[in-house]
């Protein structure tokens, strides 16, 4: 069981829309008040997307990005995660752009191509705010995920220089064998940062023993050589999350992957989850890693040796 454990918290990004929560950052001083909110309740990593800010549609432009990343950094401690996955509309070269020019401490890496079925969601909202929100849940049942094998390689060698270390996400078990075969090329240096990400139409789902059975596995591959974290998509967010912390894993929230703060009872905002999972960690008599300590965890370079 490890002495601390890291709380990543995933701000806000292209797996929601805005008009079904009015809690959702957009603009880029939401985005940043509330990734140092989450920071100040507990978070050691802070995930980013950014968002157009007139509709809050995705947007993965560095000019974006800029104005809430130096703001954080001014602001914080906490170590920045930057997107590489953007959004499913996008082409892998509009996802990485961010992390090339700003080269963050760590950049979220989707570790294979899959179908992200979010058209569900239309059966529990019926009012959207802007005319792409429908549209872009909707095409979910026919748009893959692309991220094929060229697609990771471009990812991890552009930014191989720049010492950014990777979220490497994993949607389901297969995303953990190709974790593997980048690691036996040499592409990933250990300790590598697995995130399981569980609930999402299209990937593993989130009962317990889908959890027990993405640790086993990981711990099969890699041994003592990764980090494992969790992350539950909606209603999932905070059951996967203790089962995780209590296997010794670390968590990820935030207003990203889940809306919800309880039964019905929308979050009111990203530093709320982090208090629940925060609570959870402190209830198993573990502790929660400050940033410096999930920067010694995961090897990271150092906040001084970013772009931005």
């Amino acid at each position: 069981m490890p002495s601390k454990v890291i709380i990543t918290c995933a701000v806000t990004g292209s797996i929601h829309t805005p008009s079904m929560s009015p809690h959702l950052p957009v603009t880029a001083e939401e985005i940043a008040d509330a990734a140092v909110g989450a920071a100040e309740a507990g978070a050691a990593i802070v995930h980013l997307h950014a968002r157009d800010p007139k509709d809050g549609r995705p947007d993965q432009s560095t000019d974006a990005f800029a104005p809430f990343l130096r703001v954080i950094k001014q602001r914080s401690d906490c170590v920045i995660n930057i997107t590489t996955g953007g959004a499913a509309t996008m082409t892998v070269e509009e996802r990485a752009r961010p992390a090339q020019v700003f080269k963050p401490e760590v950049a979220s890496l989707n570790m294979g191509t899959m179908n992200f079925g979010l058209y569900p969601m239309l059966n529990r909202f019926k009012e959207f705010q802007h005319d792409w929100e429908r549209p872009y849940l909707e095409g979910s049942r026919e748009r893959i995920f692309k991220n094929t094998f060229a697609d990771i390689e471009h990812i991890l060698t552009s930014c191989r220089e720049n010492g950014t270390r990777f979220e490497i996400e994993c949607y389901d078990i297969g995303h953990l064998y190709t974790l593997a075969h980048f690691v036996d090329r040499g592409l990933v240096e250990p300790p590598f940062f697995v995130q399981s990400v569980f609930g999402i139409l299209g990937g593993i789902g989130a009962h317990p023993e889908d959890v027990a059975h993405m640790r086993r596995t990981a711990d099969r591959l890699f041994g003592t050589d990764y980090r494992w974290s969790v992350l539950g998509a909606g209603r999932n967010q905070m059951v996967v999350a203790a089962i995780a912390a209590a296997m010794g894993g670390n968590v990820r929230v935030g207003l990203e992957d889940s809306l919800w703060a309880g039964r019905g009872r929308l979050a009111q905002s990203n530093a709320e989850q982090v208090t629940i999972a925060r609570g959870i960690i402190e209830g198993l008599g573990l502790e929660i890693a400050t940033p410096e300590e999930a920067r010694e965890i995961l090897s990271l370079k150092g906040g001084d040796r970013v772009e931005f």
